[in-house]
């Protein structure tokens, strides 16, 4: 099997577990973690252009498990973490991190936010090197070991 169709299923695997823990997915931390995650991942190559934010905020809006929350909330969030990471990304990157790390103290909802990471990176057929790089940080930053997200 191909390195992308391996990806691929891995990817679609990762959303059906999202979708399985989609009640036990509604705690602020989580949404926050999330859409940091989100704005990390879109900004991973250091920095952030109006079509993919744009792209990503409708994959946030199409994903299953964050529709928890309400859809104007969490664009209004990923567009205030992907404005940080504009202003100054080596700057904005360490806080938003943090934010991130707010999903630490529960590992379910930890690992969602690795795995919406890994959802939203690869939802153009391209998991890039960058890409991969900050979901690995973002493991580290939730104290969980990449090697279980494949990253």
């Amino acid at each position: 099997m191909a390195l992308w169709d391996r990806f691929k299923q891995s990817a679609q695997t990762m959303q059906s577990q999202l979708t399985a823990k989609k009640n036990d997915l509604k705690s602020g931390a989580f949404r926050d973690a999330s859409m940091a995650m989100c704005a990390l991942v879109a900004a991973a190559d250091g920095s952030v252009d109006q079509a993919e934010t744009a792209k990503v905020a409708q994959l946030i809006a199409a994903n299953d498990v964050l529709q928890n929350f309400e859809r104007a909330d969490l664009e209004r969030r990923f567009y205030a973490y992907a404005n940080q990471l504009t202003a100054d990304y080596q700057v904005g990157k360490v806080q938003v991190m943090q934010d991130v790390a707010k999903a630490k103290k529960k590992p379910d909802e930890a690992r969602a936010v690795i795995q919406i990471g890994i959802v939203i990176g690869g939802a153009d057929g391209n998991f890039d090197p960058q890409e991969r790089a900050v979901v690995r940080e973002a493991c580290f930053a939730l104290g969980l070991d990449p090697a279980e997200f494949d990253v």
